[in-house]
């Protein structure tokens, strides 16, 4: 591990790095075979696919990091006993790091298939395999010299666009500013990349300038771009808490799943700063987090993650004749699968403020992450908004920030935001909280990013002005519900799924299931379903109870088929 990883991580080497003993060895053997490399030979390469986990059996494997820019920095040596994986050697994810071997080695090599029937086989050895899988995939990120070269302003929209998407999805990076690196500046100008532009150096040496984030994502093999032709038992649209909650649960009883998200794991949820109602982390625990372990959880049970993929289109056409509904992704692929289940959430609202768009990632953020935090390090900010989400990123950034105004539409918190929020801003100097308050003019030129603000009290009329250059915006969401048009799934007033008994039905037509849509093997959870508690807790719940319905629904069809068969 690198001289400079966190004392917190340098503390739990033995964790991350645990030596397996001989009995332990034999009961992997089962999984692997054998394989002998020479010494100077390459095991895995940084950005290439990974093989699976190597066990050490004889030898010595150096382990190192190496970033786009030829940059490499030692990890650490592992002899017999070690064995050689992170996170995403589950699903068999480019590698990481670099490992040769140092003199002649011999290894066991576990295929990630094998990898995770060994984690679920052997329960107590794959605890410890996983939890040091986690922790190294924690070293690197937090070390930062590995995956993909963010050249540039640190604090300019593109860089901090392509900040936010590497971290959402726990991708190893490191940002260089190109006023202070020689080397760096020259390949700004070699690629003709403006001022407030990102150059992006991915690990196999390629050159991206202001790239999508789908395009960083292929470029450093986060998504598996191949054409699938198999039949999924269940996909799963969107990986938020109730879509990954789903996922885990599918997966767990044998089912053929898929997850599909547009963004990132962990939804608006995975946008926390800290979560305190949820049941079993008395202390707290960030979105990111608790959705990271679902992720992980997930992909352990073999549910596999198409993320970032655009959704565009449900097709369900065959879906009575063949019990086969058909998914639409935007670079023209489809997916087919037995049942969908709508997980998509919601998007963020944007209040009607003039020229918010001009801000949007120069100013104006509707999430509160550390890298939003350390740009607002004391000075004053703005935060919109009065529900729980918006609660936890003001108490996150008051720890940053000299102050928080929080703007609040109505009279007080009382009724959006849960009482255990109220009373820390309420004990928390420097958040002043304007009721029956909103937000009216931004002020700025877009190129250099916001410089002030306007709000209006609605009791008086009196505005005020403030000069600062963040505001975070929290007020509600809108259903993710386009991609369903033309395939007849029921929707409210507001776009949100109907289920259950809220379908409109023929009255001699029997009712869904309780989380089942308007079109049969089709099912909605979590925050894009009507009627649904807009909690973390609730979507958890709803994504694992879909999993029976789904079942039930599975074996209709099969019925039906053998019947007509």
């Amino acid at each position: 591990m690198p001289d400079d990883a966190p004392s917190e991580l340098l503390s739990r080497r033995h964790q991350m790095f645990p030596v397996l003993t001989e009995a332990e060895i034999a009961r992997i053997r089962r999984f692997g075979t054998v394989r002998h490399y020479r010494r100077g030979e390459r095991l895995f390469a940084v950005g290439q696919p990974g093989p699976g986990m190597f066990v050490v059996l004889k030898g010595i494997v150096s382990i190192s990091q190496r970033d786009g820019l030829g940059h490499v920095v030692p990890i650490v040596h592992q002899g017999p006993g070690h064995f050689l994986a992170e996170v995403g050697t589950l699903s068999g994810r480019p590698a990481l790091v670099d490992g040769h071997a140092e003199e002649d080695v011999e290894t066991l090599l576990v295929l990630p298939g094998q990898l995770r029937a060994l984690i679920i086989a052997e329960a107590d050895l794959g605890e410890r395999l996983v939890r040091a899988l986690i922790l190294r995939r924690v070293a690197l990120i937090e070390a930062g010299h590995s995956g993909p070269v963010l050249i540039g302003q640190p604090q300019s929209p593109d860089v901090l666009r392509l900040q936010n998407f590497l971290r959402r999805n726990g991708q190893p990076h490191h940002v260089v500013d190109a006023s202070g690196d020689v080397d760096a500046a020259a390949l700004m100008e070699q690629y003709g990349a403006a001022v407030g532009e990102a150059l992006v150096v991915c690990p196999d040496g390629s050159v991206l300038l202001n790239p999508s984030a789908d395009t960083l994502a292929r470029c450093i093999g986060m998504v598996d771009t191949g054409q699938r032709d198999e039949l999924f038992d269940v996909a799963v649209v969107g990986a938020g808490p109730a879509g990954l909650a789903m996922a885990v649960y599918a997966a767990s009883e044998g089912l053929h799943v898929v997850v599909l998200d547009c963004r990132a794991f962990g939804g608006q949820a995975g946008a926390s700063a800290r979560i305190e109602n949820y049941l079993g982390f008395p202390t707290g625990i960030s979105g990111q987090a608790l959705a990271g372990r679902a992720y992980v959880q997930a992909q352990k049970f073999g549910a596999e993650m198409l993320i970032p993929a655009q959704v565009v289109s449900l097709d369900c056409t065959r879906q009575r004749t063949e019990g086969v509904l058909a998914i639409g992704l935007a670079d023209g692929r489809r997916l087919k699968s037995r049942t969908v289940v709508i997980a998509s959430g919601a998007r963020y609202r944007r209040p009607a403020v003039p020229r918010l768009g001009d801000f949007e990632g120069r100013g104006v953020w509707y999430w509160a992450s550390a890298i939003e935090a350390k740009m607002c390090a004391q000075t004053e900010v703005a935060l919109v908004g009065g529900g729980n989400s918006a609660g936890q990123a003001a108490v996150f950034l008051a720890q940053h920030a000299a102050k928080v105004f929080m703007l609040v539409r109505g009279p007080s918190l009382a009724a959006s935001m849960s009482r255990y929020l109220i009373d820390r801003i309420e004990a928390t100097p420097n958040i002043a909280l304007l009721p029956h308050t909103e937000l009216t003019r931004l002020h700025g030129d877009a190129p250099s990013g916001l410089a002030g603000v306007t709000w209006r009290d609605h009791r008086d009329g009196t505005e005020q002005e403030r000069s600062l250059r963040n505001v975070f915006l929290f007020v509600g969401a809108e259903p993710e519900t386009s991609w369903l048009e033309g395939c007849g799934v029921a929707v409210d007033s507001h776009g949100f799924v109907l289920t259950g008994a809220a379908v409109p039905r023929a009255t001699d037509m029997p009712s869904p299931a309780s989380l089942e849509s308007s079109v049969p093997g089709v099912f909605a959870v979590g925050d894009v379903r009507a009627g649904s508690v807009k909690r973390v807790g609730g979507a958890i719940g709803e994504g694992a109870s879909a999993v029976a319905q789904i079942h039930a629904a599975l074996a209709a069809v099969t019925r039906r088929d053998a019947a007509a068969g």
